[in-house]
């Protein structure tokens, strides 16, 4: 299971990327071999304000559908449009181009508040 070093990850399983002043969110490579094919993928609208660890958007797969949480309190900044066209990619790149949302504004500290990629790989043994 790949699981990468230095991303910060939800036990929702959500990753985040931080580059600077914007977090990139996606979904882990355990979560989307667990929904399968995923069809498709609801995307909040820009300049939305989400609140870490609620919802924001939903995605579909062949076998079930599922919420997507926030890792991060903050404001979309963007969203990944490619995915309205295929959102297949999270299947096959869950950590680069099937990343999701971008957030702008989050507060730096709750980063603390996530599981980084050791503590990430202990919850998924047990």
């Amino acid at each position: 299971m790949n699981i990468p070093e230095g991303l910060k990850y939800t036990r929702e399983h959500e990753w985040v990327k931080i580059e600077g002043d914007v977090a990139i969110v996606g979904i882990t490579e355990y979560a989307q071999g667990e929904l399968g094919d995923i069809v498709f993928v609801e995307l909040p609208p820009v300049g939305k304000a989400v609140k870490q660890m609620e919802p924001f958007g939903t995605i579909e797969a062949v076998k079930a559908v599922s919420e997507m949480f926030s890792p991060l309190s903050g404001v979309i900044k963007e969203t990944n449009k490619s995915l309205e066209k295929d959102s297949t990619v999270i299947n096959k790149d869950p950590y680069g181009a099937g990343w999701i949302i971008k957030i702008a504004k989050f507060d730096p500290s709750e980063v603390n508040a996530l599981l980084d990629a050791a503590s990430y790989r202990k919850l998924l043994e047990e």
